[in-house]
C-alpha cells in the first residue's frame, strides 16, 4: 500500500517485511529490528547501488515517532518520541506530487558527498565531528579550498538541523504543538534553501515539491505548515494540518496533484512485527 517512488521510504518497507518474515520463519522473530534496518541499508546499497543512510530503514523497522543518533551506525542510537497528532488537534498529509525518485540516485548521493568534502579540510571525515563555531570562524578559507557554494549551504544546514533536532523532541514531549510547527517551518524552509533538496539542479523545469509547498503555503495560512518529506528532490510534501481544516486543504492541494494525491496518514506504532499466524 506504499505509494512506490514517491518518498515514502516503499524501498526500505519492502526491505523491512523481508527482513521480518525471515526472522519469523526461521529466527522465531528473535532479531532486533535496528539489525534488520542494517540488513535493508546493505542490500539497498550494495545489491541496488543507492547510496542510501539508515535513517528510513531504522523508521520502517522500528516503527512510531523516533528520533536517531547515528554517531555509532553500528550501534544507532534510537528513541521514541510518544507522540498523537490527534491530541494537539492536527492531521498528517501526505500530498504524492506525482514525481518519481527513479533516476535521482546521483542527486541523493551529492548530499554526504558534499558535506564529507567540507569535513575533509578539517581532517575530519564526517561534519558531525567538525566544531560548528571552527566551521563558521574559518568560512571564507573553506570555501576557497572546496570551490563549491553548495558544499558550504549544505553544511550549515547541517549543523543548524542537528541543533534543530533535540528541540522538536523537546517540544512534543512538552507538548508545545506550536513550537513543534515553527521548528518544522524552520527546518522545511533550511531543506529549501541551503540543504536544496527540493528539485534537481539538472531538472529544473520540474519542480512539482517546490509548487507543492508554495501553494501548500497560500492554502494553509495560519491552519497548518508544509514541508518536504524524505529526501527530496521528487515525491512527497509533509503538512501537519489543523482537524477542521484537512477538508479543504485536501480539495484545494487536489486540484494541482490531481483527486487522491493527498493521504490523511496515522504514524503506526508498531514497525516490523508478526500480526497473525496459522
Amino acid at each position: 500500500d506504499v505509494l512506490v517512488g514517491a518518498g515514502l521510504s516503499s524501498s526500505a518497507a519492502f526491505e523491512t517485511i523481508i527482513g521480518t518474515i525471515i526472522d519469523g520463519l526461521y529466527n522465531d522473530m528473535s532479531i532486533d529490528m535496528v539489525t534488520i534496518a542494517k540488513v535493508g541499508q546493505y542490500a539497498e546499497n550494495v545489491y541496488f547501488g543507492k547510496p542510501c543512510g539508515l535513517m528510513d530503514q531504522c523508521a520502517c523497522a522500528v516503527g512510531g515517532l523516533i528520533s536517531i543518533d547515528f554517531k555509532d551506525t553500528e550501534h544507532p542510537v534510537v528513541n521514541h518520541v510518544d507522540v498523537d497528532f490527534s491530541k494537539y488537534d492536527h492531521s498528517l498529509c501526505i500530498v504524492d506530487t506525482k514525481g518519481s525518485h527513479a533516476d535521482l540516485t546521483d542527486a541523493y548521493g551529492a548530499i554526504p558527498t558534499e558535506m564529507k568534502d567540507v569535513a575533509h579540510y578539517f581532517g575530519k571525515e564526517f561534519l558531525r565531528e567538525v566544531d560548528e563555531k571552527e566551521f563558521f570562524d574559518h568560512l571564507a578559507d573553506v570555501r576557497a579550498a572546496v570551490k563549491n557554494d553548495r558544499e558550504i549551504l549544505r553544511a550549515i544546514h547541517f549543523f543548524k538541523e542537528n541543533a534543530r533536532v533535540p528541540q522538536i523532541v523537546e517540544a512534543l514531549n512538552n507538548d508545545d504543538f506550536d513550537l513543534f510547527k515553527k521548528l518544522i517551518k524552520e527546518s522545511g524552509n533550511s531543506s529549501y534553501k541551503f540543504l536544496q533538496n527540493v528539485y534537481a539542479d539538472f531538472d529544473y523545469k520540474h519542480q512539482a515539491v517546490s509548487a507543492g509547498l508554495a501553494l501548500s503555503e497560500i492554502i494553509l495560512g495560519d491552519h497548518g505548515v508544509a514541508r518536504v518529506h524524505g529526501g527530496g528532490f521528487a515525491g512527497t510534501i509533509q503538512a501537519f494540518v489543523e482537524n477542521d481544516f484537512v477538508v479543504e486543504y485536501k480539495s484545494q492541494i487536489e486540484k494541482l496533484f490531481g483527486e487522491g494525491s493527498c493521504h490523511v496518514l496515522k504514524v503506526r506504532k508498531l514497525g516490523g512485527c508478526k500480526v497473525m499466524e496459522e
